[in-house]
C-alpha cells in the first residue's frame, strides 16, 4: 500500500485548529544508549481463571482462561502471528493450584471448582497432556514465545504456626511436565517457578532452594538441546530484603530472571481510577520500584530484570477503563518507563481476559492496547536512549534506536486534555540533521474524542479488524521534517526519524 504524503494539519481532528500550541524541544542524547531490553519485550499473558472468577459484582473472564480458551480463534491466531514472535507468559494467581496429568506420577486430576475453602476461592485443576499439546499447537501456528508458571506449592504444606508454607518443593510433577515437553520437541522459552509465594508465604531460602532443584531437572532434561530454557523466579510483589536473600542463596548460574509484579493503579473498582492512568505525577511514584529492582538485579549480574505480570488495577482490572483508550496512557507510560530502569520485558496482564484484556474477553476483537502494544514492538528498538524535554509534565517522551531500520523511533504522550503542543527534537550532537527524509508519524487518538473508547484511531482512521478478521495495517503518515510534530490533545504519537544521527544506534 502507497502511503501518502500528506499535511499533517488535516490528519488530526477539526476540533485541534481552533487550539493554541505550546511549544516544547525534546532533547535526545544518542552517543549512547542508557539501557536495553529484549528483542520480544512485549509480552502478554494468558492466566487459568474460570468463568465464575469474580470481583466488584461483576465477572469479567467469561470463557477466556485457559481451560475454556477457544485456541482455534482465527482473531486470538492473527492478534498472535501479527507480533512475529509476540511472548506469551502462562501464569497468574491459580498457577499453584495446577496438576499436570502428564506421566505417572498423578493419579487423580480433577477439574477446577469454586470452593471457599480453596486457595483464591478454588479447589485445584488439572492440566491434560491433551490440552498442553493444544497449547503448544498454537504456539507453533502462531510463532509466539512461550514463558510457563509452573506449581511450587505441591508437596508443600501450610503451617498455621508459622503462618507459611512448610516443606520442600515436590519436583516430580513439574519434572514430568517438562520431559514431556522435551520429548516431544516443544519450545518452552522460559520456566518460571511459583507465582506470589514471597513473604510469609515461602521463606526466601527455601525458595531458593527449590528454584536450584528445577535448574538441576533442566540441565539433566536439557543436556542434549541446543538452547537452554530460562529460569524465571520469584514472581512477586516486589520485597527488597527478601528479592536479595532470594538471589543471593540461589548463587549464579541459577536464576537467570527476576521476575516482579506490578499493579501500581490500585484495585479495579477505584473510582479515581480514570484520573491517576491520566496522572503525570500519580505515574510517576512507581519508578521507584523500578530503580531499586534494577539496582538489586546489578548485584547479580548473573541475573536480569523482568516485569512478570502487570494489568495496572489489580482483580481483574478496571470496568470502564482498562480495556479503553486511555488506559494506553498508563500502559505505554510502562513500556517506556520500564525500558529506561533496563528491565528486558513487561509481560501485560492479559493477551485475553478480565477487564484488562488486549483483547476483548467475548468477541476477541482487539482494545485500544493491543495497537499500542504492537507499534511499540514493530517500532521501538532494544537500545534506549536518554529523553528530556522542557514542556508540560503532562508530556512523557521516550526514545529508543529504530528496530530494524536506520534512526530513532520516538514516543510522546499527550495526557492534557487541552493543551496542544508543537514538538521540535534536538540531536545534543547535531540540531539539524542532515539529510531531509520525510518524519513517519503513527498518530493515536480516541473516537468521537471520547478517552474512554474502545475504539483507536491511527491518523484519523478507525482500527478495526479487516473481513478476513487480520489485524489491519497499521501505515504512518509521511511529514515535512522541517515542520515541529504537532500533539493534539489526549493523544499518542510514534515517531520514525531515519535521519537523525545517533552513534549509539550505528
Amino acid at each position: 500500500m502507497v502511503v501518502r504524503i500528506i499535511s499533517l494539519v488535516l490528519v488530526i481532528s477539526n476540533l485541534s485548529l481552533c487550539l493554541l500550541a505550546e511549544d516544547v524541544t525534546v532533547k535526545v542524547q544518542s552517543v549512547t544508549n542508557i539501557a536495553t531490553t529484549d528483542d520480544n519485550f512485549v509480552c502478554a499473558t494468558l492466566d487459568w481463571w474460570p468463568s465464575n472468577k469474580c470481583d466488584y459484582n461483576q465477572c469479567p473472564w467469561g470463557k477466556a482462561g485457559l481451560f475454556n480458551l477457544d485456541l482455534e480463534n482465527k482473531i486470538l491466531s492473527n492478534s498472535i502471528k501479527a507480533f512475529n514472535s509476540l511472548r506469551i507468559r502462562i501464569g497468574g494467581s491459580l498457577q499453584d493450584q495446577i496438576i499436570y496429568k502428564i506421566g505417572n506420577a498423578i493419579k487423580n486430576c480433577t477439574h477446577m471448582k469454586r470452593s471457599r475453602d480453596g486457595s483464591h476461592g478454588f479447589t485445584e485443576g488439572c492440566l491434560t497432556t491433551e490440552r498442553w499439546d493444544q497449547i503448544i499447537d498454537l504456539q507453533n501456528k502462531t510463532g509466539a514465545v512461550l514463558a510457563f508458571g509452573l506449581n511450587a506449592l505441591i508437596g508443600r504444606n501450610y503451617s498455621s504456626d508459622d503462618d507459611q508454607y512448610v516443606g520442600d518443593w515436590y519436583t516430580r510433577n513439574a519434572r514430568d511436565l517438562i520431559e514431556y515437553t522435551v520429548s516431544k520437541g516443544y519450545s518452552v522459552d522460559s520456566w518460571e517457578l511459583g507465582n506470589e509465594l514471597c513473604g510469609s508465604m515461602v521463606t526466601a531460602k527455601q525458595y531458593a532452594k527449590d528454584v536450584t532443584a528445577l535448574r538441576k531437572i533442566l540441565d539433566k532434561l536439557y543436556n542434549k538441546s541446543t538452547v537452554q530454557p530460562k529460569i524465571l523466579a520469584p514472581g512477586c510483589i516486589y520485597d527488597e530484603d527478601w528479592y536479595h536473600t532470594f538471589l543471593q542463596s540461589s548463587g549464579p548460574n541459577v536464576v537467570d530472571v527476576a521476575t516482579h509484579h506490578i499493579y501500581n493503579l490500585g484495585p479495579g473498582d477505584d473510582p479515581d481510577l480514570i484520573h491517576k492512568v491520566q496522572d503525570p505525577l500519580y505515574l510517576d511514584q512507581v519508578a521507584q520500584t523500578y530503580k531499586e529492582v534494577e539496582t538489586t538485579v546489578t548485584s547479580f549480574p548473573w541475573t536480569s530484570a523482568w516485569v512478570g505480570e502487570s494489568g495496572g488495577a489489580y482483580n481483574s482490572g478496571g470496568k470502564t477503563v482498562s480495556h479503553t483508550y486511555v488506559n494506553s496512557f498508563w500502559y505505554l507510560d510502562q513500556l517506556g518507563m520500564t525500558s529506561k530502569f533496563n528491565h528486558k520485558v513487561f509481560c501485560r496482564q492479559t493477551l485475553i481476559g478480565g477487564n484488562y484484556g488486549l483483547l476483548n474477553t467475548t468477541t476477541f476483537v482487539p482494545n485500544p492496547d493491543y495497537y499500542s502494544a504492537l507499534l511499540w514492538h514493530r517500532l521501538m528498538g532494544k537500545n534506549v536512549l536518554s529523553t528530556t524535554h522542557n514542556g508540560t509534565p503532562y508530556l512523557r517522551a521516550y526514545s529508543h534506536c529504530s528496530k530494524n531500520k536506520t534512526g530513532i523511533t520516538l514516543l510522546l504522550i499527550n495526557m492534557s486534555n487541552s493543551t496542544s503542543l508543537h514538538v521540535s527534537v534536538a540531536n545534543h550532537l547535531n540540531l539539524h540533521p542532515k539529510g531531509g527524509k520525510a518524519r513517519e508519524e503513527y498518530h493515536l487518538t480516541p473516537k468521537d474524542n471520547n478517552v474512554q473508547s474502545d475504539v483507536m484511531l491511527l491518523n484519523g482512521s478507525p482500527l478495526v479488524l479487516t473481513k478476513t478478521l487480520d489485524i489491519p495495517a497499521l501505515n504512518p503518515v509521511l511529514v515535512d521534517p522541517s515542520s515541529p510534530i504537532y500533539i493534539v490533545p489526549d493523544s499518542i504519537v510514534f515517531v520514525a526519524l531515519r535521519d537523525f544521527q545517533a552513534p549509539a544506534c550505528a
